[in-house]
């Protein structure tokens, strides 16, 4: 606020003076200006009277003539005061509705307010360096699990925007550099609460700067950058970024996986998907000959993840630089010429990987026009075009952005999912494919909520008490049960148990639980809600876990615990 002040001083500065000085005028010629009373003796106002009737007369309030009637020469004196007070104040009202345009004092006012809003944070939540598409998608999908978040965004129409946004919890935002180490600050790097840094600019520079400003600034803070050039990637690597998603490299592994594992392709997808999007059934990239058009940075991941799968490939590209064991054809892809040349009528499947959407759609109409049984893969870079993108109908739509935020939701919310997704290509087809049947069958088509669950004494109070101190025994089983009717099962599966150095996928209900254990759970929405109570209340532990139903009230919990003792 100090700042807000400062800057409302400096720009009155001039009519503040105006105004005192036409106060200090009329209270001089008031007090020598002589009246005369009903006698014909001189009198004069004292300094305080003169400043009395200056304050309720120039400030155009009026009341009289006090201390008593003013003579004649007292009175022309006020009217030429008058008229000057009347100048003042309008010199001086019509620079404060100056001063409120300023937007040096607006942009000090929307900081105040901004740095209040975070200051009066007392939950977890995370800080969102960049608001576009991806921001954008984070901050919703953040939004339905319930996550706070805060928004730092250089583009002021960015952050009104949020405003607008139909959000179950107020989400404060900031119209500044993220770049700067203090705007960080003020986003509440500080607090205790804050519970990861997600830099997603469209400036990897940026995102590096981010990177390295929470590092130093608050090095126990996760961050996860963007970075859409290997070279940024290995900088942010290099002082120890938590997790760093290069969205091109991230497909081409995504790629690499559908054609030599598709179950394992399509579990993943499900699991790492944006909350309250369904499960789709999509085909496995075939073998065979493949086309690619582009040969920027999404295209050679693309193309190293086909060559890592000793897959055929030629590439069309406007430069036709030549790449060594490849063919490659000089041309845009958008025309039947070079398509033809690259193979077309014989390929199984073609990438219009260009920053182009319409030359992209454009790629991919003409290529299935020579070719209808063509398997395409078709890159969106603006979500502006999802209609467009959606009315083609691609085989795969690869969008930069949410592939960033399946990865940012993956590994903040839930970083046990990670240790998880890296068993799936191990498991085979076939265990991927009866896992997604069981998990759809058990939870529906949509995206599961994942979450874990660690049995100690602040993740699972309870729980942990039961087998530390109480030495009951609890198995695996008894968390998946209803917490208000135990004889129902919740929406939800264990999908692997962490003890000790080694891990357990799919772990048996009879597993027996111990102390320190980690369970990653995928449930439907409200299964995580409904296992909470089983964790922390004693009651709720003893009627799920041994069938015990407890009053809930204090005293009666404490006369029932009474009379059960011997």
């Amino acid at each position: 606020m100090s700042s807000v002040v400062l800057i409302a001083l400096r720009r009155l500065r001039a009519p503040l003076i105006v105004l005192v000085a036409v106060f200090a005028l009329g209270m001089v010629g008031l007090v020598l200006i002589p009246g005369t009373d009903s006698h014909g003796r001189e009198w004069h106002l004292t300094l305080f009277q003169a400043l009395y009737f200056m304050a309720y007369t120039a400030s155009t309030i009026g009341f009289g003539e006090l201390p008593r009637e003013f003579g004649q020469a007292q009175r022309v004196w006020v009217t030429i005061v008058i008229f000057l007070s009347v100048v003042g104040w309008a010199y001086l009202v019509a620079s404060l509705l100056g001063v409120l345009q300023d937007k040096a004092l607006r942009g000090a006012l929307v900081a105040g307010r901004f740095r209040r809003r975070v200051r009066a944070l007392r939950e977890p939540f995370y800080i969102i360096c960049g608001f576009g598409e991806t921001g954008l998608l984070v901050g919703r999908a953040l939004d339905w699990l319930g996550s706070r978040f805060v928004v730092v965004e250089l583009d002021e129409l960015r952050t009104q925007e949020l405003e607008l946004l139909d959000l179950a919890q107020d989400a404060p935002a900031f119209a500044a550099d993220a770049r700067t180490p203090e705007n960080l600050l003020a986003a509440g790097l500080g607090k205790r609460e804050c519970r990861g840094v997600l830099a997603l600019t469209n400036d990897d520079h940026a995102n590096l700067a981010v990177a390295m400003s929470v590092r130093l600034l608050n090095p126990n803070v996760p961050v996860l950058c963007r970075a859409m050039s290997a070279e940024t990637a290995a900088n942010m690597a290099s002082f120890g970024t938590d997790h760093i998603v290069n969205p091109f490299a991230k497909f081409g592994e995504y790629l690499a996986l559908a054609i030599a594992s598709p179950g394992a392709y399509r579990l993943t997808s499900w699991l790492t998907g944006l909350p309250g999007t369904r499960l789709r059934a999509e085909a496995a990239p075939p073998r065979g000959h493949w086309i690619v058009c582009g040969y920027g940075r999404f295209g050679r991941e693309v193309v190293q993840a086909f060559r890592g799968q000793g897959v055929d490939v030629a590439i069309i590209d406007p430069n036709g630089a030549e790449v060594s064991g490849l063919r490659v054809v000089r041309g845009r892809g958008t025309e039947a010429e070079p398509l033809l040349a690259a193979g077309v009528d014989l390929a199984s499947g073609i990438v219009a990987g260009t920053d182009d959407d319409i030359n992209n759609l454009s790629i991919a109409v003409t290529a299935r026009g020579l070719n209808a049984r063509l398997f395409t893969i078709v890159r969106q870079n603006l979500q502006a075009n999802r209609a467009l993108f959606q009315a083609y109908g691609a085989d795969v739509t690869m969008v930069s952005s949410e592939i960033i935020a399946h990865e940012c939701l993956a590994r903040l919310q839930t970083p046990a999912l990670g240790s998880f997704l890296q068993l799936i290509p191990g498991k085979g087809d076939a265990w991927c494919d009866g896992l997604l049947e069981r998990l759809s069958g058990a939870l529906g088509d949509q995206t599961p909520e994942i979450w874990s669950v660690t049995v100690s004494a602040s993740g699972a109070p309870a729980l942990h008490r039961a087998l530390t101190q109480e030495k009951s025994g609890v198995v695996l089983g008894d968390l998946l049960r209803d917490s208000s009717a135990r004889e129902r099962r919740n929406a939800c599966l264990p999908l692997m148990l962490t003890r000790g150095g080694g891990s357990l996928a799919m772990p048996a209900d009879d597993v027996p639980l111990r102390a320190g254990d980690e369970i990653l759970f995928a449930g439907a929405a409200g299964a995580r809600r409904n296992q909470w109570p089983i964790l922390r209340n004693i009651n709720v532990r003893d009627y799920v876990v041994a069938g015990i139903d407890l009053p809930g009230g204090l005293i009666s919990m404490l006369a029932a615990r009474k009379r059960r003792a011997p």
